[in-house]
């Protein structure tokens, strides 16, 4: 048979690519019945970084998104990308966790599960597979493509048997930065299909120019399954254009069989709604044959790019992108893709905003210096796992067979909170995030982030959001504002929140709430010159490399500490980073909490 077959990405990974994962259900749903016409053999449409933005910035229910896309595309599969044993989130989750991940959702629409670990650690991808097979539905093991002194074709091919022994009934070709080559894109498709009794997906991003190229040799080598997305969210860090592959292939022996001009007609679609998320777009979404050297995945540049932005340091993006290979180089050639692109990224982060190379070092890197995520595909930097763990012992078994089971520890501690088995996945996922969304929908309050116009139009796009610190008669108070409607509006209703405590207030303009300067001045939130901390002066004065949010604090005042010494956690960019006392000493200040806004240059603790 040479039907070649579409998986269509538009849903997700498109967007993903493109425009920050912004994509809202409210634009998805008009356009189904179109989609659900088309044939194709799947629509990806979650999984990924999908659920994370749904409850980090557009306050959805993603599970809701999920059911309303099955109701609405009744005919077509729905697939998902599955971090393996680490779900959705950032680490490993216990093995009654990951099943019932599955269990639900499959129930709840997803027929088609590709499963992917970053490491290519194929004891990480076990329990996921044998809990879709559980379920009945397709089980898709993906191989992390990726380039490197030790990862040849014949590594990625035993991996794909392994798979296939483990009982897939599909392998996938990843490649999540477009590192493929046309000859290479050959070499590997013709090995595995000469190797394997399953069909072979191939999915590659458009960033280099070559993935078009790519999908029509693994086409001439056996490949039958591709992914694409419609044109108006294709090409850079997207995919190859649906409507030209389609185009490409008609009355050849490979002709999709799909119809032309109702691709057409949702590319139209589309064409409108990336308009709304205009704000999103990436500096870095066309064509970048930079990738060849960094290898960063086209959803990690956008969004990489996109953090950089709202930290106001996306003058290093330069910097970054040499780093990363270094840092790759140090943790063993790691492939780049969720979480270790998170986990690589980040870390060159603070290597080019610190002083010395990993002068801090996040704590996802210490846990996979500890084997915590599994075995690294080649040795790492001896020194640099020493300065990062010491002496600890590193894991060699398989990093879950070390958690124990966690679902009802996890409802015990989302409570009442969490309605359903689906509300305690989302707090296990992102437990900080994932409590206050789920909090903020039971009391009514999810407000999404602002969707700015696009220039001449007056619709209202939702609302806005900024944050800012204020002092009035020796005390800090940290306000937040959220509102609805369009800035065209006579009135608009605000809430505003201080210090957790929230109002809603009528007011004709976001200036009637700000006491002192400028709209923009407090936009810039805890960044601006409202913080309230004393600036770091002395060699006790605890700071941090980049701006981000206090996640724990380690220390009370009058603790003695010595150099080095852990006493606050930060996240930036969804990474965990221990900052460490810089002198032995006493903690005399204390100026911050959990939850705080912090930025470089700050007094966070003082060390005397």
């Amino acid at each position: 048979m040479s039907q070649v077959h579409i998986t269509d990405t538009v849903l997700r990974d498109a967007h993903q690519s493109l425009l920050a994962t912004r994509m809202r259900t409210e634009d998805m749903l008009p356009i189904c019945s179109k989609l659900d016409d088309v044939g194709y053999w799947s629509l990806e449409m979650w999984g990924g970084a999908t659920f994370d933005a749904c409850i980090r910035f557009l306050k959805e229910d993603p599970w809701e998104r999920l059911r309303q896309l099955r109701e609405a595309l009744p005919n077509t599969r729905l697939q998902m990308l599955l971090r393996g044993q680490n779900l959705l989130g950032y680490r490993h989750y216990s093995d009654d966790v990951t099943k019932a991940f599955v269990k639900l959702s499959a129930d709840n629409g997803i027929d088609v599960f590709r499963i992917f670990d970053a490491l290519n650690d194929v004891r990480n991808l076990r329990v996921s597979i044998e809990a879709v097979k559980k379920a009945g539905k397709h089980a898709q093991g993906a191989i992390s493509y990726t380039i490197s002194p030790v990862h040849t074709v014949e590594q990625f091919v035993d991996m794909a048997k392994e798979l296939c022994d483990m009982g897939c009934d599909s392998i996938a070709i990843k490649d999540m930065a477009g590192l493929l080559t046309p000859t290479a894109t050959a070499e590997l498709t013709k090995a595995l299909v000469n190797a394997l009794d399953v069909p072979v997906h191939l999915h590659s991003h458009a960033t280099a120019g070559l993935a078009s190229m790519c999908q029509m040799k693994a086409i001439e080598n056996g490949c039958r399954h591709i992914d694409t997305a419609i044109s108006t969210l294709a090409g850079g860090t997207s995919h190859p254009p649906t409507e030209s592959m389609v185009a490409a292939l008609r009355d050849t022996e490979y002709d999709t069989k799909l119809n032309l001009e109702t691709l057409q007609e949702i590319g139209f679609y589309f064409y409108e709604v990336r308009k709304k998320y205009h704000q999103f777009e990436s500096e870095f979404t066309g064509l970048d044959t930079r990738v060849q050297v960094n290898q960063v995945p086209g959803g990690m540049i956008s969004n990489l790019s996109n953090q950089l932005k709202e930290q106001g340091a996306l003058e290093h993006m330069n910097e970054v992108l040499a780093e990363i290979p270094r840092v790759r180089k140090d943790l063993g050639y790691p492939p780049l893709v969720t979480p270790t692109s998170q986990i690589v990224g980040t870390q060159a982060l603070l290597n080019v905003l610190s002083e010395t190379r990993y002068k801090s070092i996040t704590n996802e890197v210490k846990l996979y210096l500890q084997g915590r995520y599994g075995k690294p595909p080649a040795e790492v930097n001896a020194s640099v796992r020493q300065q990062a763990i010491g002496n600890e012992d590193v894991i060699t078994c398989r990093p879950a067979d070390l958690i124990d089971p966690e679902m009802e520890k996890l409802r015990g501690e989302i409570g009442t909170t969490a309605k359903t088995d689906e509300d305690v996945l989302i707090y296990a996922m992102f437990p900080e995030i994932g409590r206050n969304f789920l909090e903020q929908r039971n009391e009514g309050t999810l407000v999404p982030e602002l969707l700015e116009p696009a220039p001449g139009d007056t619709q209202a796009y939702c609302a806005a959001a900024t944050e800012f610190n204020v002092a009035m008669h020796g005390e800090n108070f940290h306000i937040k504002v959220t509102g609805t409607g369009h800035k065209m509006q006579d009135k608009r209703a605000f809430y505003i929140n201080v210090d957790g405590v929230p109002e809603e207030v009528i007011i004709e303009s976001l200036d009637e709430v700000v006491t002192s300067g400028d709209v923009e001045t407090a936009r810039t939130s805890s960044r601006s010159a409202g913080s309230s901390r004393p600036k770091a002066t002395s060699p006790g004065h605890v700071t941090t490399s980049m701006p981000g949010i206090i996640v724990d604090v380690l220390v009370a005042v009058g603790d003695k500490v010595a150099a080095g010494d852990p006493v606050l956690v930060t996240e930036a960019m969804k990474m965990e980073t221990e900052i460490q006392a810089p002198i032995a000493g006493t903690i005399k200040n204390i100026h911050v909490q959990k939850g705080d806004s912090v930025n470089p240059d700050e007094s966070l603790i003082e060390i005397e």
